[in-house]
């Protein structure tokens, strides 16, 4: 068949015609359980009627303002449950469809603000190898992904992107963050705006977060140097760790911008942001007076009351609980899976953002050449289970991983089927 459609590689693709739970279904039939939620981003389930009629709802009665022009109630209400849910007071919420632009919108907001102080050299965002913070240009300049930017790297000015080490779990937490400290001296932490990092990375380091104390210490550094430090939980928000915020995991860390996605409408319908200190939101407001800085659809009323029905759903279900319950559930069953299949050489993660380091078992090291992760996920796909493959972490090239995000929502008895499907994979893989 035909398609007009530009898809993201020549390979065939099936199409889905509907969705339950954590399910999906194409035209041929078959049933795929998603372990993924896509890209980590189904994190309520799909076929939830009260988001639809939400949705309905704000789109006949007003479907689009101008950001520039109009605010509107399902924003601002929107705006105010979400800090409240996100338990940041004060601060103030920048809409947007995806991602990429609230990534976008966190580091021109972190060089503005500085600017607004009257520290126009600090333009330099310092960001971690591995990391993935987006695909637009400026979002993937920031990220420590070798293989995403590597096309792409003419177009970027590298200076503005030093990149630190990843964090070691092992480490001491608050002497592996003196590693900022470090390459901020080194630097001259006058240059620098913002130090962003994923609480939990996601995509380039199945799962992968620091040892207690990191981010303590990383709040104490940007704060000696006056820089600004980003959170970025896109994918690890929302719950999908088991609380509002992932980086609230390490005591009670608060950045000065935190940035959002995937979660806030679970896929219903393009919604990403960023929520600012108000420290920061006051400082460019009692400056200059405006963020130079918008996009069309960005603060879209129709998104913004899918976010409040996501909300609803999040809280009346008690899905963060059910996320940490679950999610130990699950690591439990990684752990028996490792011992059963020597290439995974860890299981690891926080709530529902699971993941598989998978390597030689015999030299406990990434293989020489990468795609086994590729494979396993083809595997999974071929049994109707969708898995989130990866490669890069340990060079941008070498050190293949398997992420794991299903549904917050998901069943005990959806969770064995995860397990047992994910098991059969491994066994062909090895085959």
């Amino acid at each position: 068949m035909s398609s007009s459609v530009f898809y993201r590689s020549s390979a065939p693709y099936p199409v889905a015609v509907r969705a339950e739970g954590p399910y999906l279904w194409d035209t041929a039939g078959r049933r795929y359980l998603d372990g993924a939620s896509g890209a980590l981003v189904a994190n309520i389930g799909q076929g939830r009627g009260s988001v639809a009629q939400a949705m309905a709802t704000a789109a006949s009665t007003l479907a689009f303002v101008h950001g520039s022009q109009f605010s509107s109630p399902a924003l601002e209400d929107y705006a105010a449950r979400l800090m409240d849910f996100l338990e940041l007071p004060g601060f103030r919420f920048w809409a947007v469809s995806g991602g990429s632009e609230a990534t976008e919108s966190a580091i021109k907001l972190s060089r503005q603000y500085h600017a607004e102080r009257g520290e126009a050299g600090r333009f330099r965002i310092v960001t971690r190898r591995p990391s993935y913070h987006g695909a637009s240009l400026g979002s993937l300049a920031a990220s420590g992904m070798g293989a995403r930017r590597e096309l792409y790297t003419p177009l970027m000015n590298e200076d503005a992107w030093p990149k630190l080490a990843k964090p070691d779990p092992a480490a001491d937490g608050r002497h592996d963050a003196d590693a900022l400290r470090t390459l901020l001296l080194q630097l001259g932490p006058e240059t620098v705006a913002a130090f962003m990092a994923e609480p939990v990375v996601g995509a380039s380091d199945a799962a992968l977060s620091p040892a207690p104390g990191y981010y303590e210490r990383v709040r104490e550094i940007c704060d000696e140097f006056g820089v600004l430090f980003v959170a970025d939980e896109v994918m690890s928000g929302m719950g999908r760790c088991g609380t509002p915020l992932a980086v609230r995991q390490w005591s009670h860390v608060t950045p000065d911008i935190v940035v959002l996605g995937k979660g806030l409408a679970a896929g219903y319908a393009p919604l990403a942001g960023v929520a600012a200190s108000p420290q920061v939101y006051g400082t460019v407001m009692d400056g200059s007076g405006a963020f130079k800085h918008g996009f069309t659809y960005a603060g879209h009323p129709v998104s913004a009351a899918a976010g409040a029905a996501v909300l609803d759903v999040l809280e009346q279900e008690q899905l963060l609980q059910r996320s940490t319950e679950l999610g130990a559930r699950l690591l439990t069953g990684l752990e028996a899976l490792k011992r059963r299949h020597p290439v995974i050489l860890e299981a690891r993660g926080r709530g529902l953002m699971l993941g598989l380091v998978l390597g030689d078992p015999e030299t406990r090291a990434s293989f020489q050449t990468p795609g086994i992760a590729a494979r396993l996920g083809k595997a999974a796909f071929q049994r109707g289970l969708i898995v989130y493959p990866g490669s890069g972490a340990l060079d941008g090239t070498r050190g293949d991983h398997v992420l794991l995000g299903p549904a917050l929502s998901l069943t005990d008895q959806q969770a064995d089927e995860l397990l047992g499907l994910l098991d059969e994979s491994f066994a062909a893989v090895a085959e």
